[in-house]
């Protein structure tokens, strides 16, 4: 708020103040000692009541919000800077200066050359001693156009080719393009094998992560009675043992498969009952027999199991015979609840969850039996341990 005083000046003063009144009096009108009381001795007494104006911007200091100059951060008397005076203070500006049409801080713009068109011109000449016309290169001219130097991958055969770069960083990725042209992704220090099966990439072994997406440890090491007991995320290592561990994977519950802080790493995620019955139809099973429960389907087991020849191996077609998935199932067995904690069926069966509950209690799985090349559908107790794939976002 400013205040603003006007004096209306008589004469040569407002008044004459005599000699003997500076004496008598508790105060001095004549501020300044010129034994004439004017508009400057009434700003300058108007400074002992603490109204004066300091930096002179025409606020009284009382109503004045700076007493002084405010930089250019917003800051009284600060010392920020501002170069490129786009009214941000250099210490948190992205850009001290002007962003170039390829988006860089002070770049020099488009500077790549790429040619776009060359036309060559020709001449002849009739040689009649030979009777022959003679065709000869005269002159040429290119046409080419300036471009921003964007980053990437410059190779068409490559997964990732991106048709904008001009500049090859060395990311080209030659894996499939279901898997984003990854052939492995690594998720708590472990490299996971993938597989491409139709328009989905799955991960080609099974999850073995002690710890959600964000971190956090799942329970693991329950006794018997902890384990059919909890209503928590849980996991466990067939039968305790390290050697099943790098052969199977864990095993869990499937609250850990429903927690909301995710088993899978970014980007993945445990596949729903449809996404199951998508990958069985993939392999060749009807619609009518993906919805049926039981075992199910003529071969599709088969062709998810890993082969005699891999290590660990399985029942299920040869490698690289074209009806072997890369799916690379194998036998990991359970941990039960009706059996009391007990592992079971390790080297016969293996089981996996579906990210589909089933009422209040169960949950939607598949299993895959050494004697049998079908693949059952059907419900398990949500206590029960079984093994988890991650399949990716589509």
């Amino acid at each position: 708020m400013r205040r603003r005083l006007t004096f209306l000046i008589l004469g040569a003063s407002l008044f004459a103040v005599p000699a003997s009144a500076q004496t008598d009096c508790g105060w001095n009108p004549d501020y300044d000692g010129d034994n004439q009381v004017g508009v400057e001795d009434l700003l300058g007494l108007l400074g002992v009541f603490e109204e004066q104006d300091s930096d002179d911007d025409g606020i009284w200091d009382s109503q004045d919000d700076c007493i002084g100059v405010v930089d250019p951060c917003g800051v009284c008397n600060g010392t920020g800077l501002d170069e490129d005076l786009d009214g941000l203070c250099d210490d948190i500006d992205d850009c001290v200066g002007v962003y170039d049409e390829c988006g860089v801080c002070n770049g020099p713009g488009p500077d790549v050359p790429v040619i776009e068109n060359i036309e060559v011109f020709y001449d002849s000449a009739y040689i009649e001693a030979i009777d022959f016309w003679f065709v000869y290169e005269v002159g040429a001219d290119t046409t080419f156009s300036f471009v921003c130097a964007t980053p990437g991958c410059t190779d068409p055969e490559a997964a990732n080719f991106n048709p904008d770069a001009v500049i090859d960083d060395g990311s080209c990725s030659y894996g499939p393009p279901e898997c984003g042209g990854a052939t492995t992704v690594t998720f708590d220090d472990y490299t996971y094998d993938l597989a491409a099966i139709g328009t989905q990439c799955w991960f080609a072994e099974n999850l073995r992560t002690t710890t959600y997406a964000n971190g956090d440890p799942i329970p693991g090491n329950l006794t018997n009675s902890e384990w059919t007991s909890t209503t928590s995320g849980a996991q466990a290592t067939y039968n305790n043992s390290s050697t099943n561990l790098e052969t199977y994977g864990r095993l869990y519950n499937w609250y850990a498969v429903d927690d909301s802080r995710g088993l899978c790493p970014s980007g993945w995620h445990v596949p729903t009952d449809a996404e199951w019955m998508t990958l069985e139809m993939e392999l060749g099973m009807s619609s009518s027999e993906a919805n049926d429960t039981g075992y199910r389907g003529t071969d599709e087991g088969k062709q998810l199991k890993a082969s005699p020849q891999d290590s660990p191996s399985w029942n299920g077609y040869d490698s690289g015979d074209p009806l072997n998935s890369g799916f690379s199932a194998l036998p990991g067995g359970l941990r039960s609840v009706s059996s009391f904690g007990d592992f079971s069926y390790e080297g016969y069966y293996g089981y996996w969850w579906s990210a589909s509950p089933d009422g209040t209690s169960n949950a939607w799985s598949r299993r895959l039996n050494s004697g049998n090349d079908g693949v059952d559908r059907d419900y398990f107790n949500r206590r029960v341990g079984i093994s988890v794939r991650c399949v990716r976002d589509e």
